[in-house]
C-alpha cells in the first residue's frame, strides 16, 4: 500500500504528543495556539430543522412594510443591522456576538421543486427539478473529501430519522455526490459505538489481520473487473465504470480504517449521556444527539457533520408527533407549517433552546486561546419560510467561526438588489475551514458581509 505524507506526518504527530491527540484539548493546555506546529481544528456544522418556521405578517418570509414585529415570528427582529431578540430567539441572546440571522437566501436549484421536497437540496444547491436529477454533493461532504483525511472519520452524519430516505423526501442531508446519499445515523448508542468503540470486542491485531482480507479480495475484484471492461460494450462500459467506483471507494474505506487502527481511541466517559433514550423523550434525545456530536468535535475525531432535524416527509416515522412529545401540542408536527396555530412560536421557540444548547456547549469549552465555538461554523435553518411552503427565503441561522474569520451579532437581508444566492454562504464557509472554493452549486462569489 503506497505511503501518503500525511500518514507518515500524522503518525509521528501522534508519538511526539503522547495521548495529546486522543484526548480533548484540556484548559491546561490552553497556552498552546497549536500543537506539534499544527493549526487547531476548523470544523462544519450544517444542520436542518423542518417544515419551516413560523413567520407571521409576512409574504414568503419576508416582513409586510408597516406591519409590527410579531414576538413569536421566527426572525429575531424586523429590520436588517444589530440583533435584538423577540421571544422566538431569545435563547440565542446569550450567544449574540456568535450569531448572525440571514434573510433572503435560497437556492434557484430548490424552486421547481415543492416547499417540502426543497429540503433535500438544503445542503446541496442542485437543481433537482433541471440538471441534477440525482442531487449532487453537499458542502460537508465537500470539506470532507478535501480534509477529512486529518481526522478518524471524515465525517459524522447524523438525522433524527436515520436512513436516506428517497429523490423529495430525503431523510439526511449528506451526498457524495450524484446518486450517492449517506444514510443518517439515528440511535445515540450506535452513535457512540462507531465513534468511540469501532472494535467493539474485536481485538486490533484481528480488525487488521481482516483488513488486509479485505483489501487482498478488493485488489482481485479490481484486477478482474478491468480485464472484463475491456470487453465490454460502452453501455456496459458506463455501468462497469460506476462499480469500479464503488469498489475503489470501498478500498480507500479499508486503507484508511487499517491506518487508524494505529492510533490511539479517544477516551470518553459516557456516564453522563443516556444512549438509551427513547425517541418519545423528545429534549433529552436532541440533546443526546447534540452531545454526540461536541463530544466527536471535543475529541477531534471528525471535523464535518450534519444533522437533519426531522425530515420533511415524516408520516412513517414517531418525528411526525414531535411536537406533541415536546409541547404537549395535539397533532402531527407538520400541521405547525399548514394551521399556523399558536403554539407555532413556541414550537420554534423550543427548537432554538436546543440548538443553542450545543453552541453554548462549544462555547463554554475552551481551546487555545479561545472555545470551540470559535473554530466551528455552524449553519441552521430550513427549506421554506413557515406555512407558505414558498422554495424561496430560507429561514437561515449561521454561528460561531469568529476565529476563522466569521463576524455576528446582526440580521443581514440579503432581498432586491442585494439577492445572492445561499451558495454564496457555502464558499465563505467551505473557504473558512480550509477548503479553498471559488465556486459551489450556484454561487456567485464569497458572501463578504460576514466576513471580519
Amino acid at each position: 500500500m503506497k505511503q501518503k505524507s500525511w500518514h507518515l506526518n500524522r503518525r509521528e504527530f501522534l508519538r511526539g504528543s503522547g495521548m495529546a491527540l486522543a484526548l480533548p484539548l484540556l484548559e491546561s493546555m490552553g497556552w498552546a495556539k497549536s500543537v506539534a506546529g499544527q493549526e487547531l481544528p476548523k470544523r462544519m456544522v450544517v444542520s436542518y430543522f423542518a417544515y419551516g418556521a413560523y413567520m407571521p405578517e409576512s409574504t414568503d418570509g419576508v416582513p409586510m412594510p408597516g406591519k409590527p414585529h410579531h414576538d413569536w415570528n421566527w426572525w429575531p427582529c424586523a429590520h436588517p443591522g444589530p440583533l435584538t431578540f423577540n421571544k422566538s430567539a431569545a435563547p440565542f441572546e446569550p450567544l449574540k456576538n456568535y450569531v448572525s440571522y440571514l434573510r433572503g437566501l435560497d437556492h434557484a436549484g430548490g424552486y421547481g421543486l415543492g416547499g417540502h421536497s426543497s429540503g433535500d437540496v438544503f445542503a446541496t444547491g442542485a437543481n433537482m427539478s433541471g440538471s441534477e436529477k440525482t442531487n449532487n454533493i453537499s458542502l460537508d461532504q465537500l470539506a470532507a473529501k478535501i480534509n477529512g483525511h486529518q481526522t478518524r472519520y471524515a465525517s459524522l452524519v447524523l438525522g433524527t430519522e436515520g436512513g436516506t430516505g428517497s429523490y423529495g423526501s430525503c431523510k439526511t442531508l449528506s451526498h457524495y455526490g450524484p446518486g450517492r446519499p449517506i444514510p443518517a445515523l439515528q440511535k445515540p448508542q450506535e452513535i457512540f459505538n462507531r465513534m468511540f468503540q469501532p472494535y467493539g470486542t474485536t481485538s486490533v491485531e484481528q480488525i487488521r489481520a481482516r483488513l488486509k482480507r479485505d483489501a487482498s479480495v478488493l485488489d482481485l475484484m479490481l484486477e478482474q473487473s478491468k480485464s472484463l471492461n475491456r470487453r465490454l460494450g460502452k453501455a456496459d462500459q458506463t455501468k462497469m465504470g460506476e462499480y469500479l467506483d464503488a469498489v475503489r471507494s470501498i478500498e480507500k474505506s479499508v486503507e484508511r480504517t487499517s491506518q487508524w487502527t494505529h492510533e490511539p481511541l479517544p477516551n470518553v466517559d459516557a456516564k453522563g449521556l443516556n444512549l438509551e433514550v427513547p425517541f418519545k423523550a423528545a429534549q433529552e434525545y436532541i440533546r443526546c444527539l447534540y452531545d454526540l456530536l461536541f463530544l466527536a468535535f471535543q475529541t477531534d475525531s471528525t471535523r464535518y457533520a450534519s444533522l437533519m432535524l426531522e425530515s420533511e416527509q415524516s408520516q412513517t416515522s414517531e418525528m411526525w408527533n414531535y411536537a406533541t412529545y415536546a409541547l404537549g401540542y395535539k397533532g402531527a408536527t407538520h400541521d405547525l407549517a399548514h394551521k399556523r396555530p399558536v403554539e407555532s412560536g413556541h414550537w420554534d421557540h423550543w427548537r432554538a433552546q436546543q440548538h443553542a444548547y450545543f453552541l453554548q456547549r462549544l462555547h463554554d469549552t475552551k481551546e487555545g486561546e479561545g472555545n470551540l465555538l470559535d473554530r466551528t461554523v455552524v449553519l441552521w435553518g430550513s427549506a421554506h419560510p413557515h406555512g407558505s411552503h414558498s422554495t424561496k427565503n430560507y429561514p437561515i441561522h449561521l454561528a460561531g467561526g469568529n476565529a476563522l474569520g466569521f463576524k455576528h451579532g446582526r440580521l443581514h437581508a440579503f432581498e432586491g438588489a442585494k439577492k445572492v444566492p445561499l451558495a454564496n454562504l457555502f464558499v465563505s464557509m467551505l473557504n473558512a475551514v480550509g477548503v479553498p472554493t471559488e465556486k459551489f452549486a450556484d454561487s456567485t462569489g464569497e458572501m463578504t458581509e460576514l466576513l471580519g
